[in-house]
């Protein structure tokens, strides 16, 4: 299974992103909200959910982990495929989507095209009090933390990694937001 994917774009289009990735492009899905991050940038980091069926494999790319892992929530409700999972991610963030379900609020998820009103209500009890706890890992480390932050500002995985790394080689009781800000440091030299 892939689970992340880093390389160079060869072709961007809303909604797809070919990645080219150890020589072998791949046709990418994603929420059409990804697409602005995209645009004009030559490489894309994304992590990717392979759903496999039986004349079928694709891959859904996102750019955190948090929207993969929600991508993941959606798909397990009954009647919502990936199409319908990608639709509620671009038409909603995973914060407006949390809120929304636990508010209860039907019309605000029914808006997204392709969701009715009894798709709106199911995803509400299915998901109520789910979305907030499996859209976050958890016990995440500092270290997994900051290194998904930096992901999501556009560094390599394996340069985040390492930049964070070395940090906590040298401090390992650094706060969060003191890890971020001297890994950003180090990268931008």
């Amino acid at each position: 299974m892939i689970g992340h994917l880093d390389g160079r774009i060869l072709d961007l289009q809303p909604g797809l992103v070919v990645l080219e990735a150890g020589g072998v492009g791949h046709e990418v899905h994603l929420p059409v909200s990804a697409h602005p991050l995209l645009v004009g940038r030559e490489r894309a980091t994304l992590f990717v959910h392979t759903h496999v069926r039986e004349d079928q494999l694709s891959l859904y790319g996102f750019p955190s982990r948090r929207e993969r892992n929600v991508f993941r929530l959606l798909i397990g409700v009954s009647g919502v495929g990936p199409r319908t999972a990608l639709a509620l991610l671009s038409g909603l963030t995973p914060d407006d989507l949390a809120a929304a379900v636990e508010a209860e609020q039907w019309r605000r998820l029914a808006a997204v095209p392709g969701i009715g009103r009894r798709t709106a209500e199911r995803l509400i009890v299915e998901l109520k009090g789910k979305l907030e706890a499996g859209a976050r890992p958890t016990g995440a480390t500092p270290r997994e933390d900051a290194v998904s932050a930096l992901v999501n500002l556009g560094y390599p995985v394996r340069a985040a990694d390492e930049a964070v790394g070395d940090l906590l080689r040298a401090e390992p009781k650094l706060e969060l937001s003191e890890l971020l800000r001297r890994s950003l440091q180090a990268l931008v030299r």
